[in-house]
């Protein structure tokens, strides 16, 4: 809460206040950190092993193996998300199931799944790009400004 609301309390207000943070329940922070620790790494190593699938069967390289390692990572967690599996994961792990690729396709699933009774043009495209569009925007924006740091530093000799 900002200074700004904690002095237009009133006292009542703010006793109130102090009576509900004492007894707010302590959040377990370290074991929530090895949780995620626990669920992140689970996931990361699930996506090693797809990538040394990619390497050892069809002859990939370790560049090359990205791409459909990505893929496959994307679509386990749709079909997770898509019969519930998912939710149960990030419940339990927390932030670790925020793994960027898996979690990303776990919100525009969710978010497509909660909507789909609204047809799935204004139902579920239009509140999947709700959730995508910013990181999307974000992504390009990124993408652009390191783009231009780069041109930058080379043509000043750099690189």
């Amino acid at each position: 809460m900002s200074s700004i609301k904690r002095k237009k309390l009133t006292p009542a207000q703010q006793q109130y206040q102090d009576f509900a943070r004492a007894r707010e329940p302590q959040r377990p922070l370290f074991k929530n950190c090895i949780r995620a620790f626990i669920v992140g790494g689970i996931i990361c190593t699930i996506g090693q092993g797809v990538q040394l699938f990619f390497m050892t069967y069809f002859s990939f390289d370790e560049k090359t193996a990205g791409d459909p390692t990505v893929a496959i990572m994307i679509l386990l967690s749709v079909i997770l998300t898509s019969i519930g599996v998912y939710d149960h994961i990030a419940q339990w792990g927390g932030a670790g199931s925020a793994v960027p690729v898996t979690g990303f396709a776990n919100t525009i699933t969710s978010a497509a799944l909660d909507h789909k009774s609204e047809g799935f043009v204004l139902g579920v495209g239009g509140n999947m790009f709700k959730i995508a569009g910013p990181v999307l925007v974000f992504g390009v924006f990124s993408a652009f400004v390191v783009a231009i740091v780069r041109v930058l530093i080379t043509s000043l000799g750099g690189m």
